[in-house]
């Protein structure tokens, strides 16, 4: 399923309540840590709050900024138990079997507030999570390492929480290169540490998916996550127009999608569309920009391809042009972007 507008606010504000919080027992007043997020401090104490994958990384953001902990988001993510995350979590801990939750993990992470793609595999004795922090214009290089060692955090919590508490990774790997407290990283992981490698992956032995689920129940777990379903389809419907205008940018290829064609793919007039769109607080360039702009961060993270390909493949007609664009979206230069890959030394 195509990954929702990163700023349709849709999700409880329970990540970044968290966050804030970390942040005041460190003294650091709400309204920094929520500068430039569009959250207000009431907005914290409401269970009615929604807010968008953006809010949320730009209050991440703020976060690596502004702790005087190196280690602020791993210790941020030990943080995240399996009742942060409401009706998916208690799935988590019903389920009776340990592949059965990780499975169940990734098939409904949307109701996560999904900040990174995950999956997950098996091979002989070893597991493991594959963590992608979202191809997001605020994502660069240093946010994307806090993101990653969030995860790893979180991922060490809520096993622990349905596994049991002697749980622990045996290797993480991830794409960046060592950062300047690297000799640190063994003793905040409890294990080894690879710097460079192909993918973000948090390893453990197999062997813990073979225990038993001692808190899980066959008959409760069917029933949550039904619920899940339903709630699966509440974001579908809290997405709204900008939620049907991306599907149809990404099932005709955004780059060569026009208005014209949206249009007539949801039947709607043109003016009914701008209305709907604009009742959303967007536009359809807005939407079509969040794309190309996800399209190129992947393509800069993912790929070798040079930066005159990226442009030709987005639809820019002059590599200068592109560059402008992607200045105009991140912020930044694509070379921030690009810094996330392993190097030819390190792979």
């Amino acid at each position: 399923m195509a990954t929702p507008s990163p700023s349709v606010q849709v999700y409880p504000i329970v990540k970044v309540s968290l966050i804030v919080g970390l942040l005041a027992e460190e003294g650091i007043g709400v309204e920094r840590a929520l500068a430039d997020t569009g959250i207000s401090p009431d907005d914290l104490h409401s269970p009615q709050s929604r807010v968008s994958i953006t809010q949320v990384i730009a209050c991440y953001r703020n976060a690596m900024r502004l702790s005087r902990d190196r280690e602020f988001a791993y210790h941020a993510g030990l943080r995240f138990h399996l009742s942060t995350y409401g009706l998916y979590g208690f799935a988590m801990l019903s389920s009776p079997d340990f592949r059965d939750t990780l499975r169940f993990a990734v098939r409904y992470h949307r109701l996560a507030t999904p900040v990174s793609e995950i999956s997950t595999g098996e091979e002989g004795d070893r597991a493991w999570w594959d963590v992608v922090p979202l191809a997001h214009p605020l994502i660069d290089v240093d946010l994307y390492r806090f993101m990653v060692e969030l995860h790893f955090g979180t991922l060490t919590t809520l096993h622990r929480d349905f596994m049991g508490a002697s749980f622990s990774p045996s290797r993480v790997q991830v794409t960046y290169g060592p950062p300047a407290n690297a000799a640190d990283y063994p003793l905040m992981f409890g294990c080894p540490v690879l710097f460079g490698q192909p993918s973000n992956l948090f390893l453990f032995d197999s062997a813990w998916l073979d225990r038993p689920a001692e808190l899980g129940n066959r008959v409760i777990f069917p029933e949550i996550v039904a619920l899940c379903d339903a709630l699966l389809k509440e974001l579908d419907c809290r997405e709204g127009m900008a939620g049907k205008v991306r599907r149809a940018l990404l099932a005709r290829s955004c780059c060569s999608a026009s208005f014209e064609d949206v249009v007539g793919d949801l039947c709607l007039s043109p003016r009914t569309l701008r209305r709907r769109l604009r009742e959303e607080n967007t536009t359809f360039r807005k939407l079509l920009d969040e794309l190309r702009a996800e399209m190129a961060i992947k393509y800069l993270r993912e790929t070798d391809l040079s930066m005159d390909e990226i442009a030709a493949t987005l639809g820019f007609s002059e590599p200068a042009a592109f560059r402008h664009a992607f200045r105009r979206w991140t912020k930044a230069a694509p070379s921030r972007f690009r810094e996330v890959r392993p190097t030819a030394s390190g792979a």
